[in-house]
Formats: structure tokens, C-alpha cells, sequence
């Protein structure tokens, strides 16, 4: 969600700010902000709402002198988007940033107000700086100040302190949303990820959940959740994997859906040689009873597909869950159980709260993540990346369909290793696997029709979206893209359901995308449809030349797929559910890369 960026550096970093959050603006954010420390030690600041353009052009009118600095992009929580509500918050000789929830933030302002200090703001984060000003006046040192506020306080959070007369210190903590140390020439970094701090150094620390960290021109000193010094591990990363551009499209998702076929290609030559799955050491199906998928969001759908991949293919029972219901539940969990957590980020808040659920109860716990340095990755007995490379559009395209065929690879090992599937019939699928990349290539070249489509669909207020087997969540997914990005209120259902309710929806304004290969669900599928065109809905069939075909008249029209990809053609149909939500968003004229209110990684609750 919000973005972190600090900077002790040996040039003005004002410039350097901006730019560093340029690079976080996936991450989602509706106001931004900068403070800095200049040559006589004064903390100053400036923030704008909206766009980072916007404080760009602030800072030409009002430019901040200084070699140390902070900047934040925020997401709103508590309080609206402001520019009193913008980070970063300063009380008298302090400045802070903050990425999550302080969850006791009343209680503490409480205690603030008892003492005459009051608020401006309506932020959590506003408290942390006023607290922290309060220990300053109280006589202790910065360092002091900041951990005696920092043992206030209870939720989750990474933030980072600027002090007035400092301009050789950064205080640094992170509990639950992540926060990364680089290193440079005399020069010290911080960063919400390693996509900040790539135009800077390619050494990184990542900070231990509950760590704090001191730091100067000379380096970091860091101390753990217990107080006690600790070295933390540095890491060269790659560099060129944080390069973000759009490549000559006109907005990242498009660029995104483009990349799709060159990414799935990379995971299956990463997972599967010749005709055998490469997976690390210790992932043994045989012995297991259950498999347990926990996502937000698309990483959520993508375990629905899945969960028909392991049961039909496997025989395994497979438990599909909503991160941020898993854990309050208490779901019972068998020691002969896998847990896989999807995300795409490897931070999101939920989802790594349900991975420290299952710990301890389970046979093995996997991160599906793609970010391999990312907290889930760390904290699961098994990471296992996804290969989609950065995504910057906030609505997730290729590391969807990264997540479905690395979860492919999971759902065929299971089915070799409990003999559901002997050598031929496993090879038979892989070929099915393999044939994926060239036809979503094959796909790409829908684009325009889908274009077509578009301009009908951006004129309707709600969309339905029907499936059956494993396009039933590939419906849903389609729904909730069409949701994010053009702000039309869509639905998807299981074909099936549709006279269980949603039928009362249709009329001749409603149109209806029908997901619909030709196989052995398609009869069923195209009995509901015939149900949409008798009650006048307008219906759009996605199927391959064959269902067209044997669909008949009466459809409104028609996206025709190539044929193949076996189970596994619900990663095909993905690619048509992207660029009809990302055509309509562009025939609406909304933010496609940003869409309002969300943000990229959800690090809080």
C-alpha cells in the first residue's frame, strides 16, 4: 500500500525522493509528501494530494534544500485523502512516515490530549510523531525518543523518523509491513521494497519483523523485537529485474497481458525438464490427506481453479479460503496437510497472518510469491516464485496466470505422486501445459475484437459473468476486473446457479459473457445461455470455433479462442477477461493502471 523512501545521501535528495516514489506508485496512493533536513538542520516539508505530479510542481513553487530526507506516497485510511492528512507528519523537531494501522492510536491520543498536545490530522500516523516529540521534550535523544515510542505502540506498521538538527540519522522499525535497508557509498537508503532503492544500490537488508534500525552515512545498526543487536543478512539484488517502463504501450497492463506468453514460458522451463517436475527437495504428495489454498483478491481465484486441478487430477481434497476470514475462523488443520499461501506481493497483510496460523499445524507450509525476498516467502517452510517479473498496474494480469500454471505444476506432482497419474498420462498433460505460452499468443491477437466489445460493455451499469468448471472462478476473476478498473458493478456466477437467483437480473439491458469451451460442460453451459436470450439479455460468447458454431443464433457476439491447453484452459481464458475490463476501462476514460481506492500490495487489515 503506502510507499516508504528515505535518504542519507551526499547530493540534494529532494529530486532523489520524487523519483523513488515515481517508482512506488503501483504500490496505489492518492496523496504524497517529502521532508528533509537541510545544511543549518531545518525539518521541512511539503505534501500535495493526488497525483505525484502534483507535488512535483509544489516543490518547483516551494523547493526543500537537503542531503537527508523521507518521502511517503499514501493510501487512505484513517482520514480522508488531505493534505493534513498527508505524510509525512511532523510534530516540532520530528517528521515521520508509516506504512499500516496503529491499532491503539485513539489511546494514545487520548494521553496526548490529557497532556494539552492535540492533533491536526485525522491519521493514526500523526500520533506517532506527536508522541515521539513528546519523549524528545521529555529530554531524551532521538534514538531514545524513537524507541520509547516504538514501545508504545500496537498494530502493524514500518516507519521512518527525520529529526530536526539530524541530518546524519534515520530511525527505521518495521512490525508487520515490510522495510528494506541499501547501502550505498557513504550513503544509506530506505525503502517499502527493493524497487525503490534499485536506482541507488543493489545491496540490500531487509528488515526481521519487530527489528528497529539506526541509521547513518557509516552504515546501520540493528536491534531485534527483544532489543538485542543483531547483523542482518545483505543481499545484492538484480537490478535489471526492477526496471520499469511500459515498453511503447500505452498503459502497464496492457504491456502486462502482452508479457503473459514470455512469462508462463519462463515458469514452465523453471518447474518442469523434459518430462519431469522440478520442485525443491521434501514436496511429497504421497503422504498427504489435504491442501489448504489461502489468497486475497485474484490470488484467491486463482486457488478456486486450482482447487479443480487437485481434486480432479489428484484425488486430494483441496480447501479454498479467503485470506482474511481463514485464521478468525479457526479452521481445524491435519498434520498431513499442505498449506500454500498465494500472493503475488509475498506482504499482503492477510494472507501472511494465515500463513502464521497454519505453522505448526501442518505437514509443510509453501509461499506461492513474486517477490522472493518477500515475508511470506521467508516465513513458509518452501517459497516457491512465480516468475512474473514486476507488476505495476494495481488489477494483476500475468502474475495471475503465473500463479495458475505454477499451481498447474503443484496439482500434476500430486497427481504422479499418489499414482493417480503414471508417466504417459503425466507427460500427456505437461504436453497440454507446454502448449499454453502459444496459445496465449494466439490469444493476444484478440485484442481488437475485444476492443469491439468494449465500447458496448462501458455503456452498461452491470455485467454478469457465467462459468463452469474451472472457468467458474475464471468468471470471477473477470467480474472483479471489470470492477477494478472501469467501476461498472459485474458479477460472476457458476453457470448452474444462474435460475438459483441471478436470473432475475436479466433484461435487454444486462449483458451476459458466457465462458464456454467446447467440452464436455458446454451442452450444460449453452442450456443456461439459451435461458439469458429468452428472457432478452445480451449475451457475449468466449469459446473456441467449435462452440461458436454449435452455439447457434441469437448471440450478441462472439470471442472466438484456439483450441487446446487440455485442464489447463482457464489460463487461456483469462487473457479475454483482461482486455474486455481493460478496453471498457479505457472507453470510460478511468485510471487503468491505478484504478481508485486500490492499492497494489494491501499491507494492512
Amino acid at each position: 500500500m503506502c510507499g516508504i523512501i528515505g535518504i542519507l545521501g551526499n547530493h540534494e535528495v529532494s529530486p532523489q525522493l520524487v523519483d523513488a516514489l515515481k517508482r512506488l506508485e503501483y504500490r496505489g496512493y492518492d496523496s504524497a509528501g517529502v521532508a528533509t533536513v537541510d545544511a543549518t538542520g531545518q525539518l521541512s516539508r511539503r505534501r500535495a494530494v493526488g497525483k505525484l505530479v502534483n507535488l512535483s510542481d509544489l516543490l518547483v513553487h516551494r523547493p526543500l534544500t537537503g542531503h537527508a530526507g523521507i518521502g511517503h506516497t499514501r493510501w487512505a485510511t484513517h482520514g480522508a485523502a488531505t493534505e493534513v492528512n498527508a505524510h509525512p507528519h511532523q510534530s516540532g523537531p520530528v517528521a515521520v512516515v508509516h506504512n499500516g494501522i496503529i491499532e491503539n492510536f485513539r489511546e494514545l491520543r487520548a494521553e496526548l490530549a490529557d497532556r494539552g498536545i492535540m492533533p491536526e490530522s485525522q491519521t493514526d500516523t500523526e500520533t506517532v510523531a506527536l508522541l515521539t516529540a513528546h519523549h524528545l521534550d521529555q529530554g531524551l535523544s532521538p534514538v531514545e525518543a524513537a524507541r520509547a515510542t516504538l514501545a508504545r505502540l500496537q498494530g502493524a506498521f514500518a516507519l521512518a523518523f527525520l529529526f530536526q538538527d539530524e541530518p546524519d540519522l534515520l530511525i527505521a522499525a518495521r512490525k508487520g509491513s515490510p522495510l528494506a535497508v541499501g547501502h550505498g557509498d557513504k550513503e544509506m537508503y530506505l525503502g517499502s521494497d527493493a524497487v525503490a532503492l534499485a536506482p541507488f544500490t543493489d545491496r540490500i537488508t531487509y528488515l526481521e519483523d519487530g527489528d528497529h534500525a539506526v541509521l547513518t552515512r557509516a552504515g546501520v545498526q540493528i536491534w531485534d523485537a527483544e532489543g538485542h543487536q543483531v547483523h542482518r543478512a545483505t543481499a545484492r539484488i538484480d537490478v535489471g529485474a526492477t526496471v520499469i517502463d511500459r515498453a511503447g504501450h500505452r498503459h502497464f497492463m496492457a504491456k502486462e497481458i502482452a508479457e503473459q506468453p514470455v512469462v508462463i514460458g519462463d515458469v514452465l522451463n523453471h518447474y518442469v525438464k523434459g518430462d519431469r517436475i522440478v520442485l525443491p527437495d521434501g514436496l511429497d504428495f504421497a503422504g498427504l490427506d489435504r491442501v489448504t489454498l489461502v489468497g486475497c483478491g485474484t490470488a484467491h481465484l486463482a486457488g478456486h481453479v486450482a482447487k479443480y486441478w487437485f481434486e480432479q487430477l489428484a484425488g486430494l481434497p483441496c480447501d479454498i479460503d479467503v485470506a482474511s476470514e481463514f485464521r478468525y475462523r479457526e479452521p481445524p488443520l491435519s498434520d498431513r496437510s499442505l498449506f500454500i499461501a498465494v500472493s503475488q506481493s509475498g506482504e499482503t497483510a492477510d494472507t501472511l497472518a494465515a500463513l502464521h496460523y497454519a505453522r505448526g499445524k501442518v505437514a509443510r507450509t509453501v509461499g506461492l510469491v513474486n517477490v522472493g525476498t518477500s515475508a511470506i516467502a521467508r516465513d513458509a517452510d518452501m517459497a516457491l516464485p512465480t516468475l512474473a517479473g514486476i507488476e505495476v498496474s494495481v488489477a494483476s494480469s500475468k502474475a495471475f496466470t503465473c500463479q495458475l500454471a505454477v499451481l498447474a505444476v503443484l496439482a500434476l506432482k500430486a497427481a504422479h505422486d499418489r499414482g493417480r497419474l503414471d508417466d504417459a498420462a503425466l507427460t500427456a498433460h505437461l504436453r497440454d501445459l507446454r502448449a499454453i505460452p502459444a496459445l496465449l499468443a494466439q490469444a493476444l491477437a484478440l485484442a481488437d475484437d475485444c476492443r469491439m466489445q468494449a465500447d458496448w460493455l462501458a455503456q452498461a451499469r452491470d455485467v454478469l459473468y457465467l462459468g463452469r468448471g474451472g472457468l467458474y472462478p475464471v468468471a470471477l476473476e473477470g467480474a472483479l476486473k471489470l470492477k477494478e478498473l472501469s467501476y461498472i458493478h459485474a458479477e460472476g456466477y457458476a453457470s448452474g446457479e444462474l435460475k438459483h437467483g441471478p436470473i432475475a437480473l436479466i433484461d435487454g439491458d444486462v449483458p451476459v459473457v458466457v465462458l464456454a469451451p467446447h467440452d464436455a460442460l458446454f451442452d450444460k453451459t449453452i442450456s443456461n445461455m439459451q435461458e439469458v436470450m429468452a428472457r432478452h439479455g445480451q449475451v457475449l460468447l468466449i469459446s473456441d470455433a467449435a462452440g461458436i458454431a454449435a452455439a447457434g443464433d441469437g448471440i450478441t457476439a462472439s470471442l472466438a479462442l484456439p483450441t487446446g491447453g487440455g485442464v489447463f484452459q482457464p489460463i487461456l481464458y483469462a487473457v479475454p477477461m483482461q482486455y474486455l475490463a481493460y478496453y471498457t476501462a479505457v472507453a470510460k476514460g478511468t485510471d487503468v493502471d491505478q484504478p481508485r481506492n486500490l492499492a497494489k500490495s494491501v499491507t494492512v487489515e
